[in-house]
């Protein structure tokens, strides 16, 4: 989950420089809408790719008619993004209610799988390969197509990328659907394990955050091995340490800042 949420948001922080606040409530409003759509297509797979679609055209919108206005103002994109995370958080709460919806899990997902005499969740280990596969595909998609060199290029040098004539707003547009899409997506998908509730957002935009300092900025395969470490911390400190949780959990981040900057992974200088 916090893969299918950081992958996103570590390209778009990446390419436009954007600290997207908004990111946690577009997963939010993944999961409200896939809450919805289950209601007419009970297939959560289904559900997951229309929510991602929409949450990716919201996006599109948002980046278009806002964020590109604000280019080089990097207070009021902050701002900004802060304020519409804000006014999704209370659409949600107007439209949806207070009350935590849950979210089926798909009934063949629903018996414990067992590996060499454990018992492990179905779901939770579909989760983990769903995230593996859409790693691989982001990875080549990034590194072996055109517009994903041109992604690179413009995460590597925007001006220089400006100066060779790769339509750079167009890239922005569509990282900050490809983002929102998989915010989207992840909340559907997370559902079952979290569902869809009020504070969703503002419990999973640290972790995303999180994840991109431990990771390096603009690195999916950051994205993706911070989001297991940060996983694994926060779930054993959680459950060993429950006093210490975030301590356990902000600790490396804070370690990662003071002594790599760029992350584990990173490649530049935010």
């Amino acid at each position: 989950m916090l893969f299918l949420l950081a992958a996103g948001f570590s390209l778009i922080f990446g390419l436009m420089r954007i600290a997207n606040l908004t990111h946690g409530a577009l997963y939010m409003l993944g999961a409200y809408i896939g809450v919805s759509i289950l209601k007419t297509v009970p297939n959560l797979w289904v559900a997951a790719i229309l929510s991602g679609l929409v949450v990716a055209v919201f996006g599109g919108l948002l980046e278009k008619l806002i964020l590109r206005r604000l280019g080089g103002n990097v207070l009021g994109q902050v701002l900004v993004t802060l304020g519409i995370a804000f006014i999704l958080a209370d659409f949600c709460l107007v439209v949806w209610g207070g009350d935590p919806i849950p979210v089926p899990t798909p009934a063949f997902l629903q018996r414990p799988v067992r590996i060499a005499g454990l018992a492990f969740p179905a779901y939770r280990l579909a989760v983990v390969i769903i995230a593996i596969a859409v790693g691989i595909g982001l990875f080549l998609f990034v590194e072996k197509t055109r517009l994903g060199a041109m992604i690179r290029a413009g995460v590597d040098d925007r001006d220089m990328a400006r100066a060779v004539g790769i339509p750079v707003s167009r890239l922005f547009t569509t990282v900050f659907c490809l983002g929102a899409a998989l915010a989207g997506a992840g909340g559907v998908i997370g559902g079952p394990i979290m569902s869809a509730y009020p504070g969703l957002d503002a419990d999973m935009l640290p972790l995303a955050l999180i994840v991109v300092i431990l990771g390096g900025v603009g690195s999916l395969v950051g994205a993706f091995v911070g989001s297991f470490i940060t996983g694994f911390v926060y779930t054993f400190g959680v459950a060993l340490l429950p006093d210490l949780a975030y301590v356990i959990l902000f600790l490396p981040m804070i370690l990662v800042i003071a002594f790599r900057p760029r992350g584990l992974f990173g490649k530049f200088a935010a």
